[in-house]
């Protein structure tokens, strides 16, 4: 739940399309892995699509700053903390840099 907690107010969505079959092995390999990532920075959420674009798992973490995020990101690839080992690789990936807007219950 959101609650009252402040994350952000940098967000990267990362939208990961993989082949058919292979989201219950990542959301397998993210369920054993998740509370050590968070240590590092908070998942504001994380989804798979069941209707439209198939077989894409999306995900959401919020940063202090892009300082913050590049940190993060080799800490725990150099640690081995992230991403966990899943037996199957993205067939495509998206990033995108998100900014909340000032009415946004996510600042």
């Amino acid at each position: 739940p959101l609650g009252d907690r402040e994350i952000g107010p940098l967000y990267e969505m990362r939208i990961y399309t993989y082949a058919p079959g292979d989201i219950p092995k990542v959301i397998e390999a993210w369920g054993g892995a998740i509370e050590e990532r968070q240590k590092y920075s908070p998942l504001a959420g994380a989804w798979y699509t069941e209707i439209g674009g198939l077989n894409k798992w999306v995900h959401l973490w919020a940063y202090k700053d892009f300082a913050e995020r590049t940190k993060v990101r080799a800490e725990t690839r150099e640690k081995g903390v992230w991403p966990p080992p899943s037996g199957v690789s993205p067939v495509k990936q998206e990033n995108k840099i998100l900014t909340p807007m000032s009415f946004s219950p996510m600042q």
